[in-house]
């Protein structure tokens, strides 16, 4: 039977712990090779676009995708599991919520691998949206913080971000005026915005910090600038090929020959050790974050699990054959 899970039942069971575990898991088995993750894809629709993205992780059984339409109506998500030896569809999640809560705890598990260690440490967040959000939650629970700071161009959603955050995470913190002031002694810098143009230069970047860029999942917009990822010493992905074609922050670098691809690891590497990432306190690490099917699967199959433990969702009739039935 397949299981269909709404947004509001999803929202019963994810919370930011079980992501962040369960993203860890599945980025330390993409780098032992255990993992098959495919890039995005997209059909365009004149005022849209069609999104699909696959993956596939054989050793806990399981293969799936998402897929949603954004255009001018809004955008809506869906991610679908299926047995991977052919028990048929297992779930149907509506994920708008997921996305947000997976893409937040994908910046965590970098931070938590490539940021240096700090005791009432300082993160600063361009953007005040809400993905930005959860970035900021995600990194509150790997890392020792002792203030935050945001900007926003909007005084009035900076400072409305500032204060319910504030109170949801019980850390200080306090609107900007501009970059500059945002990152100034910041250990950790968090960029999730929609720009087309770079929000974060080089002459902002100071050393020893770590980025988490997770905005920029299209060729037409930028976070940074070319200055400012040409500083970083360690530069990793969620999925390079998936960044070749989508990730403007290090597509421009590496056609005005200022980074090499070679250069730049898949984060799964570095969780499971094949990668040393950081290895002195001064140098500069960067994460972009592209968002992938993997992180997707991960996440919904654990929703799944627990959502048939709790009796939560809607079973479906249908949703696979015997073998020989054909």
């Amino acid at each position: 039977m397949t299981l269909y899970l709404t947004e509001a039942e999803v929202g019963e069971i994810l919370t930011m712990d079980l992501a962040l575990e369960a993203v860890d898991e599945v980025f330390e088995a993409r780098g032992r090779g255990e993992v098959i993750n495919h890039p995005r894809s997209r059909i365009a629709l004149g005022s849209g676009s069609y999104n699909l993205m696959a993956a596939g992780w054989p050793a806990k059984g399981i293969v799936g995708s998402k897929s949603y339409v954004g255009g001018s109506g809004g955008i809506a998500f869906q991610v679908l599991i299926y047995g991977a030896s052919g028990e048929g569809l297992l779930g149907i999640l509506d994920a708008n919520l997921m996305g947000q809560v997976r893409t937040g705890a994908a910046s965590g598990i970098a931070t938590r691998y490539m940021a240096r260690w700090c005791e009432n440490g300082k993160v600063a967040v361009i953007g005040s949206g809400y993905q930005a959000r959860t970035q900021l939650e995600a990194v509150t629970k790997v890392r020792e913080l002792g203030t935050a700071s945001v900007y926003s161009r909007s005084a009035g959603n900076r400072e409305a971000f500032a204060k319910s955050m504030t109170e949801e995470l019980e850390l200080q913190v306090t609107p900007a005026a501009s970059v500059d002031e945002c990152v100034d002694g910041a250990d950790i810098i968090i960029v999730m915005t929609n720009s087309r143009e770079p929000v974060l230069l080089g002459d902002s970047v100071k050393e020893g910090v770590h980025i988490n860029a997770a905005g920029a999942n299209g060729w037409q917009r930028r976070e940074l600038d070319t200055r400012a990822v040409a500083k970083c010493d360690v530069i990793a992905t969620d999925d390079i090929e998936q960044a070749k074609i989508e990730c403007a922050d290090l597509m421009a670098p590496a056609d005005a020959g200022r980074i090499r691809w070679e250069q730049v690891v898949n984060l799964g590497e570095i969780v499971a050790g094949l990668h040393p990432g950081r290895t002195e306190e001064s140098q500069i690490t960067l994460f972009e974050s592209q968002g992938v099917a993997m992180e997707d699967i991960a996440v919904g199959k654990r929703v799944l699990d627990l959502a048939r433990e709790r009796g939560i969702g809607t079973e479906l009739s249908g949703g696979g054959m015997e073998a020989g039935s054909i």
